[in-house]
């Protein structure tokens, strides 16, 4: 059910304490053996809401609990957020500051504001509050969540990325972590106002993107390369083919041409996964103009890089990795897991000829994410591939309240795949990397 049909969230730690909890489950409980579901789907919030009024008061009176109004019309409210909402996460879900939001059990519930963990005013009566709501959220997917298949991956509707695990693999469980999605996806005009980039780097991909460059974007649990991701692929021009692969869809492209493709986990015979790779496979044959993989995990690496190198430009896709240099040890390795025998060599000639450029993006100390890195893949020499870091991060120091003080700097140096760029009639502006002194161009040998 959409957020949206929920009345306004509760925010008040008074209906979290253990006795309010309890007198929660016990109103919800009496409100769904007492009336009929039909009658349910029928009510208005509003109704709903009057309608747990009455059955709050009538709880209350019963078992001789005297409560403030206030909390007794914060309650029924709460009550109507189980039924049509999603309960205790309700507020923080609508809370467009929380960017993250993690359920640790019944113990706690912490979330992520400004890049800093905090504890939520809310909390969970107990795991069967907590699996009553992942139930919720992934019952209209398809997905399952038991002992038999204690992990899940799921999406909320406004796209929030949700990870469940549950007994025996949590010991303390259940745990759900969600990774919030603003209603409005951001723009590259939001990351160059956070800092995450420059408008000069926000042309240079721009234009990289317009001139169909493989790109792969790199960077640690948390950086914000999905975000990053949605961005750039927002540059695709209008009109032209793409398909979006993702275990769980999270991309939110705005173009009038995008198939969204989703893998799907096996059932409970053990049979039916679609992986990512089988997908990947299929887009081939869905004549794509740009192929979109959400992230490079395992063995679809090689047939990623397979269909960049056979017409396939323009592909983008993200890598968790802590450099640009790992980001190719990193394909290396997951080729290899793709059950292939082919030498290294042969390998790194697949990922120099395939890869153009690298953006490598960090979460830093002060909780903001910044592109540390735009790298371009040149070639092979001997062995190795060789990359040139195009424009860096500098860091400065840090102010009094831990802000960390950067600046991106290009290196000066003209990237080998202009040419590339002006078959496709894309042109690079002369002082995009005017040199900076202080930054000095670095050659990289992997």
């Amino acid at each position: 059910m959409a957020q949206a049909a929920v009345a306004q969230p509760v925010h008040d730690r008074a209906l979290y304490t253990d006795e309010m909890l309890r007198l929660q489950t016990e109103v919800h409980t009496a409100l769904l053996r007492n009336t009929e579901y039909s009658t349910l789907e029928r009510l208005t919030t509003e109704g709903l809401h009057e309608l747990a009024l009455r059955f709050t008061e009538e709880t209350a009176a019963r078992q001789g609990v005297t409560l403030p109004r206030r909390l007794i019309f914060e309650l029924a409210r709460a009550v109507v957020s189980e039924i049509r909402g999603y309960g205790p996460l309700d507020p923080l879900l609508a809370d467009d500051t929380i960017t993250e939001i993690m359920v640790n059990g019944t113990r706690e519930v912490m979330i992520e504001r400004d890049g800093k963990l905090f504890e939520a005013p809310v909390r969970f009566a107990d795991r069967e509050h907590i699996m009553r709501i992942v139930d919720k959220i992934i019952a209209p997917l398809g997905r399952r969540l038991d002992e038999a298949v204690p992990m899940v991956d799921a999406r909320l509707p406004d796209g929030s990325r949700v990870n469940a695990i549950i007994h025996p693999l949590a010991v303390d469980g259940p745990y759900v972590t969600i990774r919030k999605f603003s209603a409005e996806p951001l723009t590259d005009q939001d990351l160059v106002r956070f800092g995450t980039m420059t408008p000069k780097i926000r042309d240079f991909l721009r234009l990289c993107v317009e001139g169909k460059l493989n790109i792969i974007i790199s960077g640690g649990t948390g950086s914000g390369k999905t975000t990053t991701l949605n961005v750039l692929s927002g540059f695709i021009p209008d009109g032209e083919r793409i398909i979006t692969i993702e275990d769980a869809a999270e991309l939110q492209l705005q173009q009038r041409h995008v198939l969204s493709l989703e893998s799907r986990p096996a059932n409970l015979e053990g049979t039916g996964e679609i992986t990512i790779r089988d997908l990947v496979r299929n887009s081939l044959r869905m004549r794509p103009d740009h192929i979109i993989v959400g992230e490079v995990r395992g063995g679809e690496a090689l047939d990623m890089l397979q269909a960049m190198n056979t017409g396939h430009e323009g592909s983008l896709s993200t890598a968790h990795t802590n450099s640009p240099r790992d980001c190719l040890a990193r394909l290396e390795t997951m080729v290899l897991m793709a059950g292939t025998e082919l030498p290294s060599r042969a390998i790194r000639q697949q990922i120099s000829a395939a890869i153009d450029l690298i953006v490598h993006q960090d979460r830093m100390r002060d909780g903001s994410r910044r592109i540390t890195h735009v790298t371009e893949v040149q070639r092979m020499e001997s062995d190795e591939i060789v990359t040139q870091d195009l424009f860096i991060l500098r860091r400065l120091g840090s102010e009094e309240d831990g802000t960390e003080v950067v600046e991106h700097v290009p290196t000066g140096v003209q990237p080998l795949f202009v040419d590339k760029l002006a078959a496709e009639g894309v042109k690079l502006p002369s002082d995009m990397f005017l040199i900076d002194e202080e930054a000095r161009p670095r050659r990289v040998f992997w």
